[in-house]
């Protein structure tokens, strides 16, 4: 199997929050990990403007995918700006052709914001793509065809955009890599800031505690949990194929 794994989220800081421990389980366990936001982070800001915002969170996002391990590529748009379309399609498909993972990490298919819908969608077709040699990237890179598993992290606030409380398909245990998970989300601190005025977050690092201590205990094993649902494979790869099963062992529980 190849040993390496891309995270592609919506913006800088959503990796940290919903997929940084398993990406650090994967990094010591051997893999190669990347790091790939869509939108750049220019709207999280309620002081600076567009182009200050988007300078800042660019340095916030290369020194959280350097406190990860992980190598770090640069987004393709503005915040509210990721909309499902073959232009956005083909520079996502040549970064996922370039880095040929054997897994991708995700948003969810539905959550509280678009571009975190809409980078799913995307993200997914990219992965779909790899098997579909004649799908032009930009810039080209041919599809190298192999298996991937496309796994979804958790929606925001752990519920749909509707209210209700959704469960994942399986629970990682990131209890030993929690203060590497918060260093890397510490790194961006002009968000604490902003999530306080624009979303009542209060501590941002304690929320995401909050979010990894409640799926944990909902675990009923573990003290801080990610939790994970296997995209269908038809398409992507075989259909017992679950590389975190295989690499997490006791770290891995599936829900019962």
């Amino acid at each position: 199997m190849n040993r390496t794994a891309l995270a592609i989220a919506a913006h800088p800081d959503d990796i940290e929050i919903w997929m940084a421990g398993t990406l650090l389980l994967l990094r010591e366990a051997g893999w190669k990990i990347h790091y790939l936001n869509v939108a750049n982070g220019s709207l999280g800001s309620a002081v600076m403007n567009p182009a200050l915002t988007r300078a800042l969170r660019l340095r916030e996002a290369k020194a959280a995918a350097k406190i990860l391990g992980a190598t770090w590529h640069a987004p393709f748009c503005d915040d509210l700006e990721v909309v499902y379309s073959v232009p956005l399609l083909r520079k996502v498909s040549s970064v996922v052709r370039r880095v040929n993972p054997s897994v991708v990490l995700t948003h969810p298919p539905q959550d509280y914001m678009e571009d975190h819908t809409e980078t799913c969608r995307v993200a997914v077709t990219a992965a779909f793509s790899l098997a579909i040699p004649h799908f032009r990237s930009t810039p080209p890179v041919r599809g190298a065809g192999g298996p991937v598993t496309v796994y979804h992290c958790m929606p925001h606030m752990l519920g749909s955009p509707l209210g209700g409380r959704v469960h994942p398909g399986a629970y990682v245990d990131v209890s030993a890599v929690m203060e590497q998970k918060t260093a890397a989300l510490a790194a961006h601190a002009s968000q604490k800031e902003w999530l306080d005025v624009s979303q009542g977050m209060d501590s941002y690092l304690a929320t995401m505690q909050g979010f990894m201590r409640t799926l944990g205990r909902e675990s009923k094993k573990f003290q801080f949990a990610e939790g994970w649902t296997r995209h269908l494979h038809a398409g992507f790869c075989a259909d017992n194929a679950d590389p975190l099963a295989e690499v997490m062992g006791a770290r891995y529980l599936f829900r019962r």
